[in-house]
This record gives C-alpha cells, sequence and structure tokens, in this order.
C-alpha cells in the first residue's frame, strides 16, 4: 500500500491504497527475463528477451526481429525516431523496428557501452571499465574513435549515464559530473558544465533514472553507499530513510552487494514512483515523490509463501498503457490500479502499526481495535466475494505474534460492515499487523483501538 493524504473535509487526513496489480498485456514466445523495453515511435515498442528482439505494436502483438547476444542482463536502449540503437556492454546494435531488422555495430571504434541516450541528433554511450564515453557521428550509428571524452573530474571508473534536460550526466564509482551541449566544438560539441560536479557517485549503473523534472540514483562515495540520492539542481541531496538505509545495509552485509540494483520510474493518478529492485536481495522499494515517502512491494510467492522482489523491472508508457517487463519470464503486463493480484497472484497488503506504550510504562487493556476502511467491496463471486481483514498482535516488539484474528470488510454493497476485532487482552507494548489478501479495492483511512490504561 502507499499513503495518499486527502483534503480538510475527508474523514482522515491520509489514506492507504492499494498498490496496481498486473495483467499480461503481451506473452512474448522466447524463454528469459524481459531485459529491456523501449518505445520506439507511436506504433512500435521494442523489447528484447533472452537472445531475442521483438517488434510489438499497440495491440500487444509481437513479431521476432532479429538477435542479440544471449544474457538475462538488462539491456539500454535509445531511439533517435528512424533507428535505435541498443547496447549490452560488450556489444552494441541498431534496430530499425519498420523494417523489421536487428544488425550488430561491427564497427571497431565502437568500444561496447552499458547505457545509451540519445541527445541533439548524437547517441551516446559510455565505455565498460573505463572512465570514458563516446558520440555516435551527427545522426548517424557510425563511431570515431577521437569521438570521445573521459569524466575526469575524479579518478574514479564511469559507471553509467543518463540524459536529462538536454544534459548528460555521468555517473562514477564515487563521483558525478554533467556536461552539455555547448556548440563550441563542431567536432565534439560537448563540455563539462563549470561547477557541475557532485562527490556521490553511483552503487548501481541501472539504479539512476528520471522523474519530476530531476535525477534519481542509488549513491556511493568514498565514505560508504547505500543512499538514494536526488538532484537539486547540482547538488545531491538525500530521499532514502534510516529505515530504508539500514535494510539495504542489511543486504551489503548479508549478500555482500548491490551494483545489480535496477529503477524504473512511472506515474499515476497523481503520485510519482521510483521503483528500486535489488536481484540478489529479492527485495523492492518504491519512493512516492509527491509525498515523500517510502514503501515496500513485494510478490508473494504462491508455491514457497515468501516474499521476493515485485515481477516488473522496467517500464515504458505505450499505447495509453503503463507496460512493465517482468524479470523471470518473458510477460509484458499492464500496471493497473483497477488490477488486484499480480497476474492472477494474490498481493498481501500489510499494514503495521506504531508502538502503543503508556508514557509511564503502565499496563494497558484492549477492548477492541477497528479497521475503518472502504467497505463492501467485494467481488459478485469468486476470490474476493467476502474480504477478510486478518489482525495479529505482538507484546513483545514483535519477537512472538498472537494467532490471527479474521473479519469481513463487506460483500459487494455491504457498506455499513464494519471490521472490528473484540477483546484483544492486555501489555505493556502492544503492535498490531493488519493483512489482506483478497483481490479486492483496498483503502483504509485510520484504525481506532480502544482501550484503557491500568493503574501499574
Amino acid at each position: 500500500m502507499y499513503l495518499e493524504r486527502g483534503s480538510q473535509t475527508s474523514r482522515s487526513p491520509v489514506a492507504f491504497i492499494g498498490t496496481p496489480g498486473i495483467y499480461t498485456w503481451s506473452a512474448l514466445p522466447a524463454a528469459g527475463p524481459v531485459r529491456g523495453i523501449q518505445v520506439f515511435n507511436p506504433q512500435y515498442s521494442i523489447a528484447v528477451v533472452y537472445d531475442r528482439v521483438y517488434r510489438i505494436d499497440t495491440a500487444g502483438v509481437a513479431t521476432d526481429i532479429g538477435a542479440v547476444d544471449a544474457a538475462v542482463t538488462p539491456v539500454s536502449m535509445a531511439s533517435n525516431g528512424t533507428v535505435m540503437m541498443l547496447v549490452t556492454g560488450p556489444n552494441g546494435y541498431v534496430i530499425d523496428a519498420v523494417a523489421g531488422t536487428v544488425s550488430q555495430i561491427t564497427d571497431p571504434d565502437f568500444l561496447g557501452g552499458d547505457t545509451v541516450y540519445y541527445i541533439d541528433g548524437y547517441f551516446v554511450v559510455n565505455v565498460p571499465g573505463t572512465q570514458k564515453w563516446m558520440i555516435s557521428q551527427l545522426l548517424g550509428t557510425d563511431f570515431d574513435a577521437l569521438d570521445f571524452a573521459s569524466a575526469e573530474g575524479s579518478p574514479d571508473l564511469l559507471l553509467s549515464l543518463l540524459v536529462d534536460h538536454r544534459e548528460i550526466w555521468l555517473f562514477g564509482e564515487t563521483t558525478t559530473e554533467v556536461f552539455f551541449n555547448s556548440g563550441a566544438n563542431p567536432d565534439f560539441p560537448f563540455e563539462r558544465i563549470p561547477g557541475a560536479f557532485l562527490e556521490h557517485g553511483c552503487a548501481a549503473k541501472f539504479s539512476p533514472a528520471k522523474l519530476d523534472n530531476t535525477v534519481y540514483w542509488l549513491s556511493k562515495d568514498t565514505n560508504g553507499q547505500g543512499m538514494i540520492m536526488k538532484a537539486s539542481g547540482y547538488q545531491p541531496v538525500r530521499v532514502s530513510t534510516y529505515a530504508v538505509e539500514f535494510d539495504i545495509a542489511k543486504m551489503i552485509k548479508e549478500f555482500g552487494h548491490i551494483e545489480d540494483a535496477i529503477a524504473f520510474t512511472y506515474q499515476q493518478e497523481g503520485h510519482s514512483f521510483y521503483v528500486l529492485s535489488f536481484p540478489t536481495a529479492n527485495k523492492t522499494w518504491v519512493y512516492d515523490v509527491g509525498e515523500n515517502l517510502w514503501h515496500r512491494r513485494c510478490y508473494r510467492n504462491p508455491v514457497t509463501n515468501n516474499k521476493e522482489m515485485i515481477r516488473p523491472w522496467n517500464q515504458i508508457q505505450f499505447a495509453n498503457k503503463t507496460i512493465v517487463g517482468d524479470h523471470e519470464n518473458s510477460n509484458l503486463y499492464v500496471l493497473d490500479l483497477d488490477t488486484y493480484t499480480d497476474n492472477g497472484d494474490r498481493i498481501p497488503r500489510i499494514r503495521i502499526t506504531p508502538h502503543i506504550v503508556d508514557a509511564d510504562n503502565k499496563m494497558q487493556f484492549f477492548f477492541s481495535l477497528e479497521v475503518c476502511m472502504e467497505v463492501g467491496v467485494g467481488e459478485v463471486t469468486g476470490p474476493g466475494e467476502d474480504p477478510r481483514g486478518v489482525l495479529r498482535w505482538s507484546d513483545d516488539g514483535g519477537k512472538t505474534w498472537s494467532p490471527e484474528m479474521v473479519r469481513s470488510f463487506g460483500k459487494v454493497g455491504e457498506y455499513e460492515t464494519r471490521c472490528r476485532f473484540p477483546k484483544l487482552g492486555k501489555a505493556r507494548d502492544r503492535v498490531y499487523e493488519f493483512t489482506i489478501t483478497d483481490p479486492v479495492k483496498i483503502a483504509i483511512v485510520s484504525a481506532i483501538s480502544n482501550h484503557k490504561v491500568g493503574i501499574s
């Protein structure tokens, strides 16, 4: 769930809204993850699955148009409106979606690339394992060995690049610098912007992403790593919280790295989200720009019941839909707020309350807890016909939990239902966990605890 602030006339100042579900838009034939998706023009988008390249029309009909090197790692793509360039790290390809062709770049002056963007008539790529980045010929796809520059403000390697507002952001291991098209040198028109040097680099090459008129990324510098930054002008501003950073630090300690973190961004019903997944740790954190708040999202594996990173790991806006690609299989999904499952699998909606503690640490007697939410939203038939909330609680700081209590929050049309849990015992320190897995609309506005403080 994510939080949404209400108006002054709302019943509650905030509400918890269920995150969007997904349904299959196009099931691509190849086996493997969707390594990348990119809009080519209003008629076609391009998707890469393992070693196959697909052209997809607005109806989701896919045509296999060629091959790239076989792998399961992400690719990067950029279009100039006529052709698209795709880089996989060691190799590059040129895609003509109209003609339906994929051609490998054999130019000896092309040295590979992890990320590619298009700006002012040039394709720009970083050269893996170096400080260098290169530009293509103007309005073309050929490269010249002399058309390169280096991120030389610091000796760290250049990991990634991104184009935003016609500026090239060059993310090194511990520093970042920004170039622009000055036009002063017709052979290589890009120059460093004076003063645009950030002493925060990048911990994961696929974490930088554009959102809300600025740039976000997973940061690393000479003092450490694991904060999420956004750019305010040319200054890094921390947007992650201690809780998020604590969890990222746990990932580093357990798995040894976070360099495979990958981000995508999207906007839906006024909310702008930076979605950061950690494939090795199998987790996803999401930042809501408008609310300046973080929340966790997860896919609950129906076989193991484990909570994993969400299915999508890349995104495009195409055919008036938010299209996302699966990180394990070849499905393209629609990310949709009116869909309440992960392509048929139930989504856990979990809210854990703050600690309920008396100021003098006195014993408290809990008579009931009522969850105030949109009720009567059950489905007519099938799963979700009689949606229920599940409550459990902990009296020892989350170390152990009570048995579960289950209450309905209304079949369809039962708008006066109260989701109320009675006779909840006593505790000095009470924490509640409320969970919904039924595939229905979720909007929780508040919870009312009826309890009394004892004399000692």
